[in-house]
């Protein structure tokens, strides 16, 4: 309000349609509401205003036998006009979405650099395994991951520790479609990754990925071959199903890690 306080009728009067604060009554809800349908944000307090000062300043003004007078209402006819204009035209940009470093880890094969591919609109034809790290940012609508994806290959797994500094979050994705070996060593990886100082406070989104695959195994499998739930008692970690066929189901799968990933936040803010 401090605008109006300071808005001063100008020298001469202007050229406009002049009506009584008698015949202003109807006329102000009418305008308010025609001002919120041309996209006007007022704040509660200009809204309750303009109901106020078409009104006559309610039964107060009356009682003291003065009206409002025609220039005063034209005035807050331009004031309206005024605080709509700047409503249009002077929002600034929009906030900027937060940014989540995370790593993201698996055997090779097990499908990280298609499904990463995939999440960036990004084609997963052609698509090589990581042979050392590469990274990615995939965005999503109220957060950018800035994902470094790790080689799966046997000589590559033993370095994956010297890349976990400054992560946020994990992204752990094995084959569910694979052989008891592979499916071993996915475990072993993971419960090493769990326990791992750097990342055993940190969300994990699990990805069972492959589902489409005759041999997939079920989550509730997975759930209980990986020994979820007495090794990660107490932790923020998500096990999903997911294949490339199904996007859908991915992108909730990491609408729910970003979700994780703000409430660490908020928690950290809170300490």
């Amino acid at each position: 309000m401090s605008a109006l306080l300071s808005f001063r009728p100008p020298a001469r009067p202007i050229a406009a349609p002049l009506v009584s604060s008698s015949a202003a009554r109807p006329l102000s809800a009418i305008f308010v509401v025609a001002g919120f349908s041309r996209g006007c944000s007022l704040a509660a307090e200009e809204a309750a205003f303009f109901f106020f000062f078409f009104s006559g300043f309610g039964a107060v003004p009356d009682a003291l036998g003065c009206r409002m007078s025609d220039l005063r209402i034209t005035e807050a006819f331009l004031y309206m006009d005024y605080l709509c204009f700047r409503a249009l035209c002077c929002k600034g940009p929009p906030p900027a979405r937060p940014e989540y470093d995370l790593v993201c880890i698996g055997l090779t094969g097990s499908g990280k650099t298609s499904l990463l591919s995939k999440l960036c609109s990004e084609s997963p034809e052609n698509v090589v395994s990581t042979t050392g790290f590469s990274i990615k940012a995939v965005p999503f609508q109220n957060a950018i991951l800035n994902v470094k994806e790790l080689g799966g290959a046997d000589n590559i797994r033993k370095y994956w520790s010297r890349y976990y500094q400054g992560s946020q979050g994990v992204i752990f994705v094995l084959d569910s479609a694979s052989s008891e070996d592979d499916l071993e060593t996915a475990r072993n990886e993971l419960h090493s990754a769990l326990q791992h100082p750097q990342l055993c406070t940190l969300p994990f989104l699990i990805l069972a990925n492959h589902q489409d695959k005759p041999a997939a195994r079920s989550v509730q499998e997975v759930k209980k071959y990986f020994e979820l739930e007495p090794l990660a008692r107490g932790k923020r970690w998500i096990l999903q199903p997911c294949s490339l066929d199904d996007m859908d189901a991915l992108k909730e799968s990491f609408s729910q890690l970003i979700n994780l990933l703000e409430e660490k936040d908020h928690e950290a803010v809170r300490m």
